[in-house]
């Protein structure tokens, strides 16, 4: 099963940029453009984690960030920060909201891509087929 990311930017190249990286490394990314449906799409997409941009029009990264951390059903969530703000402020800042990491822009996409697999949680490993029982007790002879 893919590992779902839900990705939050109001950048159309950014967006696509992200989602086709993504889904290029066999995640399944869900896009939102606009930060005021963020939320609402978090709940039905049940993500694994965020890509959320902090810079946005009508409602603010930091403002869904811990609009999400107060929300029972989401605050769980990794939240994987990314933006143009790039000074030492501005990432405790937007860490002291609840975002997990931090990654300015200009994307390295090496950097990007390592953020996301140390963020999602790690797949419960499929327990070990059981090995036969080798144990034989003889019978008692006559």
């Amino acid at each position: 099963m893919a590992k779902r990311v839900l990705v939050v930017e109001d950048n159309e190249l950014n967006l696509k940029l992200f989602c086709d990286l993504l889904r290029a490394h066999q995640f399944e990314a869900e896009p939102v453009r606009d930060g005021r449906e963020a939320v609402g799409r978090a709940r039905d997409f049940d993500p694994q984690l965020v890509v959320m941009d902090i810079q946005m029009p009508h409602v603010t990264g930091l403002e869904l960030i811990q609009h999400m951390k107060l929300d029972p059903r989401l605050r769980t969530i990794p939240i994987m920060a990314v933006t143009a703000y790039a000074g030492r402020d501005d990432e405790e800042r937007i860490r002291a909201a609840g975002a997990n990491a931090y990654v300015s822009k200009p994307i390295s996409l090496v950097r990007f891509m390592e953020e996301v697999r140390a963020l999602m949680p790690a797949e419960s490993p499929a327990p070990p087929p059981e090995a036969p029982n080798t144990d034989t007790e003889e019978a008692p002879r006559p």
